[in-house]
């Protein structure tokens, strides 16, 4: 056999070698591709009853309230902070939204407190993370205004600085008299039974809010992919949520 023919076997079996090193890279990366697509589909949505979203929102609160043992201090401490180091509340709350904001657009941020949440109901811990961060920041900017975290009212109006709809819109839909704004006082006013009420309507409107009733589209609750594996969580809808709750408990203005 010539050398010509010895060049010529040789470059036909690199040609094969890499043909099929190719062949495999693409299948691998199709593979891997169809697997993502599973895995979002699957966690794509999920059902949930009004109940769970409730008892998802009452376990964030309470997290907030009393932190978490070596990763996040409770949103009355946080909140502390920020008004000795700042003096006013305005200004403290001011500050402390822009730092939330900034943070919550870090890779890791949110799935940092991954599997911290542990919930009896089917929902991705950073999920359930996501709300946990949204409600102690609302929580922290309720102790800056001077507020009792402790107090069933302001729970219920941290709750529904959460939802997209306004304030009264959502009082109103529980059956509630309202003549013309929500209020502190009139919250102060309310049995603890209706307060509970209110809560579970806030739970609804999470759920219409993600998705279609019944179902939390996980991919709306963090609009990008992603984000369920590592990066920031929806900032913008959280600014809207830090900017109600500042009107309600800095501003004294419920919406």
């Amino acid at each position: 056999m010539s050398v010509i023919d010895n060049v010529g076997n040789a470059a036909k079996n690199v040609a094969d070698g890499v043909g099929k090193a190719a062949s495999g890279a693409a299948a691998s990366a199709a593979n891997t591709a169809n697997k993502v697509k599973e895995t979002v589909q699957n966690i794509g949505s999920t059902v949930l009853t009004q109940e769970q979203m409730s008892e998802i929102l009452d376990k964030c609160y309470d997290a907030a309230l009393n932190g978490i043992p070596k990763v996040s201090k409770s949103s009355d401490d946080m909140a502390q902070e920020y008004l000795d180091r700042y003096g006013s509340p305005e200004k403290a709350a001011k500050r402390f939204i822009a730092n939330q904001i900034a943070k919550c657009s870090t890779s890791g941020f949110v799935t940092g407190f991954g599997g911290l949440l542990t919930l009896p109901v089917s929902i991705p811990a950073n999920i359930s993370s996501v709300i946990y961060v949204q409600m102690r920041m609302v929580a922290a900017l309720a102790y800056m205004g001077g507020y009792d975290t402790h107090e069933d009212e302001v729970q219920t109006l941290a709750y529904l600085c959460l939802v997209g709809t306004s304030v009264t819109d959502t009082v109103k839909k529980t059956g509630i008299e309202v003549a013309n704004k929500v209020t502190m006082g009139m919250l102060k006013k309310l049995p603890g039974s209706v307060l509970t009420s209110i809560n579970k309507k806030v739970g609804f409107r999470m759920l219409t809010k993600f998705g279609t009733t019944g179902t939390v589209n996980l991919v709306k609750v963090v609009p990008v992919a992603g984000a369920l594996v590592g990066a920031g969580m929806d900032f913008a809808g959280t600014k809207v949520i830090a900017d109600r709750a500042y009107n309600a408990f800095i501003l004294k203005q419920i919406d």
